[in-house]
């Protein structure tokens, strides 16, 4: 297939905002991808399945030297069309007009050359991997088209702006194979919503399910998860009442200590591996080799999925710190055996999705706990079960929350002791509720350079909500954040200076002083309240907004939605009229 059909569909669905016009393109495009299923990740700006994490490492500089190169224009040239224009997509298509030269043995651009080249470039690394990055985006700006231009550099800064979220893309494939034409809506293509999104919850590879779907629905009557790769965890619904917490769970629950470290997805295969997973997808066993060796010591089974929390604790005083504590470590890829004796933190397990061969997701609560509780050793500050006790009395569950707040825990979780596992999912089978405070996880969208002696660094932050709950790629602005960060670390806190080297490869447009940089980085912020704004595309602003943590092991799906904030705006109007929050 030619790259020209892809860059045709994405015009397409550029070219329209509604849902339903978008599901229908994508649903009569994606039988041609028979065969080649793995060029669905195009369709969503990517080149690997969502569990395979390898980057480009493509910095703004590195496009515009190739951009210049292909189109013969001087760097300087191009980059004032860059300032001028704002976005190194359109400076592309608008550059290569001038283009001078053409591939030696150069023809249309096919879809698999394309892909090739672009994961190529994941693939480089060490001495010379810059000019070798270079020379691959290069040959294939000088063999695309204007358009076509357009969105290679696009994809490569994971920005396609043609807004095909993951619930679209399962609302298309469910169009597509499973579609009633005479119904559009009927319960059985809910259904089989629910159990595509479940698969791709489970594998995170929409490859795999578009292969699942062109082979029938019976696929996905019992989806079969294993070792080895990352998925997407169960997620909790914020409650900030018992009454409410018993309400959606049921009569009678677990309750559980709520931990105030980072989800880990545990995972060992038959031949012994043990591989350590964030909520983002990312591998991080390396990072912790203490983790690593307590599961192999702790944990007597074969094989198995758990999910975790791993918190962090100080070594000497024995005392549970903060996630801000080790947070540095999910990212450090040096001194690993230092850091985990000076940070070590304690797996604190509280479900299992697979056991020996046999999955557990469809189990309920209940047997699923005590699968760990046969499988694992309770061994304090290295391996330990989730504290939990069920039952059916509120305030024996108001008496553990106490309890549980006082020894320093951040709250608790309330479980339906009768639920699955429903991978990806604000269900309501599980919900966590803590101590009242004002305060949301957003991503960075863009940022302001900084003056005095910040100048020259990125330090007033442009945070966003997402706009709906099911991993959409739309995000929503609320507000600027220039407060909470320090000079100087302290604790394991990130500073402005080690924010802005965050975020400056991540940058993907500029104009006026303001960058958009791709939205990768999750941080904490609280704020006094939250009021109506026509000043951000949410319509929202936060009122004296502080960035409080980083998370990094956190990613967009994790943050505050839409509806999230409407919910915190309605709570402060009840509290300043003197009712309940």
């Amino acid at each position: 297939m030619k790259y020209s059909a892809f860059i045709e569909l994405y015009e397409k669905l550029s070219g329209t905002t509604k849902k339903l016009e978008k599901t229908k393109m994508l649903a009569e495009f994606l039988p041609r991808l028979k065969g080649h299923e793995e060029w669905i990740y195009l369709l969503r700006g990517r080149v690997f399945a969502d569990y395979d994490i390898r980057e480009f490492g493509i910095s703004t500089q590195l496009v515009l030297k190739a951009i210049s190169r292909a189109s013969g224009l001087s760097l300087e040239a191009v980059g004032e069309k860059f300032k001028k224009i704002g976005d190194l997509g359109d400076v592309a298509h608008d550059t290569l007009k001038h283009k001078k030269q053409k591939g030696l043995f150069s023809k249309e651009l096919d879809v698999g050359h394309v892909l090739e080249s672009l994961r190529k470039l994941c693939e480089v690394d060490g001495k010379g991997s810059v000019d070798k990055k270079l020379g691959i985006i290069t040959e294939l700006l000088i063999s695309a088209s204007n358009d076509e231009a357009r969105y290679v550099i696009r994809t490569l800064l994971s920005d396609l702006r043609v807004g095909v979220a993951d619930a679209l893309l399962i609302d298309a494939i469910v169009e597509c194979f499973f579609g009633d034409e005479k119904e559009e809506d009927n319960e059985e293509e809910q259904k089989m919503k629910e159990r595509v999104k479940h698969a791709y919850d489970l594998m995170t590879d929409f490859a795999g399910v578009l292969e699942m779907a062109s082979k029938g629905k019976k696929e996905f009557e019992h989806i079969r998860v294993l070792p080895g790769k990352p998925l997407n965890v169960m997620l909790p619904v914020k409650v900030t009442e018992l009454e409410e917490a018993f309400r959606i769970c049921g009569k009678r629950v677990a309750v559980e200590h709520k931990y105030d470290g980072f989800r880990v997805v545990v995972s060992k295969s038959d031949n012994g591996e043990v591989r350590l997973f964030t909520r983002r997808l990312e591998d991080v066993t390396r990072q912790f080799p203490d983790v690593v060796k307590f599961v192999k010591e702790h944990v007597k089974a074969k094989s198995f999925i758990l999910d975790s929390e791993a918190v962090g604790y100080d070594p000497v005083k024995k005392k549970y710190l903060p996630f801000e504590s080790v947070s540095q470590r999910i990212k450090r890829k040096y001194d690993i055996e230092e850091l985990s004796r000076k940070m070590p933190v304690e797996l604190n397990v509280f479900d299992i999705l697979y056991l020996n061969g046999e999955n557990s997701v469809e189990l309920p609560f209940i047997k699923r706990r005590k699968l760990l509780e046969r499988i694992i050793k309770d061994v304090k500050w290295e391996l330990r079960l989730a504290t939990q006790i069920i039952t059916d009395d509120i305030k024996e569950a108001e008496r553990f929350y106490k309890d549980a707040l006082k020894i320093g825990e951040e709250g608790i979780m309330v479980k339906n002791i009768d639920a699955s596992y429903k991978a990806g999912r604000l269900v309501g089978y599980i919900v966590k509720m803590k101590p009242e405070v004002a305060d949301l996880d957003l991503v960075i969208v863009g940022a302001e350079y900084g003056t005095g002696k910040r100048f020259g660094g990125l330090t007033s932050y442009i945070v966003a909500c997402r706009n709906g709950i099911s991993h959409a790629q739309e995000f929503l602005e609320v507000g600027r954040v220039s407060s909470g960060l320090k000079e100087k670390s302290q604790e394991g806190e990130t500073t402005y200076k080690e924010l802005n080297e965050i975020l400056q490869p991540l940058i993907i447009a500029e104009k006026a002083g303001i960058v958009k940089v791709k939205p990768k980085v999750v941080v904490s912020v609280t704020y006094q309240n939250i009021q109506h704004s026509p000043t951000y595309s949410s319509g929202f602003a936060m009122r004296f907004p502080r960035i409080t943590h980083y998370r990094p092991e956190r990613g967009t799906n994790d943050i505050a939605t839409l509806e999230d904030i409407k919910k915190e705006v309605a709570r402060g109007q009840r509290l300043r009229k003197g009712g309940e929050g």
